[in-house]
């Protein structure tokens, strides 16, 4: 079925997902979720998205701070810079969806930061992944697990949501991830 839909890297294990022994999603199915209880409207799943990337900003400038390489500092930088863009499409994805119009300081104030993208907090992100914090590509690294964790917290999101026009924003939001994922990676390329 996967080699007919495209995919060209498809491999059948003997033995079943149980004999897999390569790397495997972790942590609970229902991971992140407890954000969101499925019955959010518009307005409000964009406020909590809004409010993981936040989360994913004030984690990278942490990070920055704490970098003691220039280069990885200005990477971290940049990941920052990256998370304020699509905060800024959320944001007027939220005016889009609103009857009045609202002004950035005032939607921020709606906003509250309750953990990253993908549903982790800070600490979680470092215990788990255990990356080297001076390694450009350690950090690239641990960028792409986090995006790659949000875009699973989407498309779980959007199975589960039940307004239509809700499970619209949260696949779209999804879109965007994979496009971040996609930057990282060429990103990664360069280095």
């Amino acid at each position: 079925m996967l080699s007919g839909k495209g995919f060209q890297k498809v491999f059948n294990v003997s033995g079943g997902i149980k004999a897999w022994q390569a790397e495997i999603a972790i942590g609970p199915q229902d991971l992140g979720l407890d954000l969101f209880t499925g019955k959010e409207d518009p307005l409000e799943v964009l406020k909590i998205a809004y409010s993981l990337e936040q989360g994913l900003r004030d984690f990278y400038i942490d990070m920055e701070k704490q970098a003691k390489k220039p280069k990885v500092k200005e990477l971290f930088a940049r990941l920052s810079e990256i998370e304020v863009k699509h905060q800024m499409s959320i944001y007027i994805a939220y005016n889009d969806a609103n009857t009045d119009d609202v002004s950035k300081d005032e939607f921020e104030e709606m906003v509250e930061t309750k953990a990253l993208e993908g549903g982790l907090s800070t600490k979680e992100y470092l215990e788990l992944f255990g990356s080297d914090l001076d390694s450009e590509i350690e950090v690239i690294s641990l960028a792409m697990s986090i995006e790659a964790q949000a875009l699973d917290l989407y498309g779980r999101l959007s199975l589960t949501i039940t307004n239509k026009q809700s499970r619209d924003i949260v696949n779209k939001i999804a879109s965007e991830e994979k496009a971040h994922l996609a930057s990282l990676g060429k990103l990664l390329d360069t280095l």
